[in-house]
Parts: structure tokens; sequence; C-alpha cells
């Protein structure tokens, strides 16, 4: 019998559910998360005001979603050329490799890169390891969806100055249904691997399980089944929502985490069965 495997991906469904099934699963994709742009783009352009006054001395990008709309958002007044010309006098530092694409394509230089798992624990590992001063500086950070709490109190220990530039937040899907079903059948026992690729997907799967009042028998269920997580950001907050990863991948991307789960899972749910 194939593995039954539930997935709360959203942007890359089609290729979570063609992963799952060449390694042998059977695959339910049930959408969590929408990225929403903000209506209101005045902290993009305040950033820029401020950069092209030379008041910004290091830009943080934390996601390639985040940064391209940054740029859409610019380009609604100026030339591209002037935008990438105007990144390319300042240092920039990015989180991941989702970034690493969009400055390609747009030509933008990348002088510092977080390692794997690309947390904003890495953010701040190659920083300190490229001995990037911050004291007395001012950092712009692209957000991600939500602030990113714990990396602004760690810049600001180190004697920085946060500026902060929001281009989008992350809200539930329009159609709720599919989510909805997936709780439902999780607590059906229908489900023997659950995935998360990110921290927020845990959050909004909880918030549908309460609103139609099964949270807690979700929770339940959920940790009957094998929980991977795509890494240490993702496994931090499961763990504050009372859920219990089994496995991170040695590599925080969805490949290595669906393949680790198929292979790790048959163990791991015997273990749990026998307790």
């Amino acid at each position: 019998m194939p593995l039954r495997v539930c997935s709360f991906e959203s942007r890359r469904q089609d290729e979570m559910a063609s992963l799952i099934r060449r390694q042998g699963g059977e695959p339910t994709i049930a959408p969590s998360m929408r990225e929403a742009p903000l209506e209101k783009h005045e902290p993009v352009f305040e950033f820029w005001k401020r950069l092209t006054a030379g008041e910004i001395d290091l830009v943080i990008l934390m996601t390639g979603v985040g940064t391209q709309a940054m740029f859409d958002v610019l380009t609604t007044r100026m030339s591209r050329e002037d935008v990438v010309a105007e990144m390319n006098r300042h240092p920039v530092c990015i989180r991941g490799p989702k970034p690493a694409v969009v400055l390609r394509n747009w030509t933008v230089r990348i002088d510092h890169r977080a390692p794997e798992p690309n947390t904003w624990r890495e953010v701040l590992t190659i920083l300190d390891a490229n001995a990037v001063p911050l004291s007395g500086t001012t950092v712009a950070v692209q957000e991600y969806g939500k602030p990113s709490i714990e990396l602004y109190d760690e810049l600001r220990r180190r004697g920085a100055t946060v500026v902060t530039v929001p281009v989008y937040r992350w809200e539930l899907p329009a159609d709720l249904e599919p989510l909805k079903d997936a709780i439902r059948r999780c607590v059906a026992g229908e489900f023997d691997a659950l995935l998360f690729t990110s921290a927020q997907q845990a959050h909004h799967v909880l918030q549908v399980a309460d609103q139609i009042g099964l949270r807690e028998q979700w929770l339940a269920a959920a940790n009957r089944c094998v929980i991977g997580s795509i890494g240490p950001t993702a496994t931090e907050t499961l763990v504050e929502l009372n859920l219990k990863p089994d496995l991170e991948p040695d590599h925080p991307k969805m490949g290595p985490l669906v393949s680790e789960t198929m292979s790790k899972a048959p163990s791991l749910l015997s273990a749990k069965q026998s307790q």
C-alpha cells in the first residue's frame, strides 16, 4: 500500500505532488497560504529614498518573491536600469537561493550569501564570518510575509539600526475547502505523513482546524503521522504549536524532504504505533 502523504504546499503544488508520486507515495495537496501584495507601498519607496540618499549601509533580501515584488514596485516609478545601478552601489546580503535567481536576472551583485539551511541565523553567520561591520550602520531588511523579529533584535544588538521593507503578507487561500477536507481526513486517520515546507503553513492549518472545531483532534491525529519539516525555522514553529516533527532533510529543499520522509516513514510509523 503506498504511503499516504499530505502536503500543505501552495506555490509549488504540482511539483510537490510529482515528487511524492515519483517516490511511490499517494499525494494529497492542501494549499494553506497565499502571498498577498500589500496595497500600500510607502515602505518600499521610503527605503528607496533612503538608499539613494546614502543612508542605507547594507540591504538584506530574505525571499525571491519579496525581492521580485520590491523591484516590480520600484519600476512603477523609475527605470529598470536605474534600479539596477543603484542596487549595485550598495552591499547586498541574501538569505537563500531564491533571491539569488532574481538578482541574477536583474544583474544585481550579491556580496554575502547565507549558507544552508538559510534561516535568519545563517544571515548573521555569514555577516559575522565576512566581518561585516554593523555597529553604527543602517540595515534594510526586505520582510517575507511577517517580520523576522529575531533577526532584527540580533542586528540591533550588534549596534545596527534596522529599516524594514514589507512587500507582501501571508493570507489564507481564497478557497479553503481543500484544506478543510485534508484536516477532516487527517482526523479520520487517512494520512501516514504530513509535510510542512514553511512555518506559516502550520499556523494556517491550525487556524482553519480551529474554525471547523477540530483543532485538538487534528493535533492528536497529526502527531500520529510522520511529520516532515523543511528546516529549523519550520521545526521551531511546529514544536511551539504542539506538533512533533520526526525529521528534517539534510538539505532544506522539497526534494530531500520528500525522499527522506518516504524512506524513513515506514520505520517511524512502526515506532509510533508500538508506543
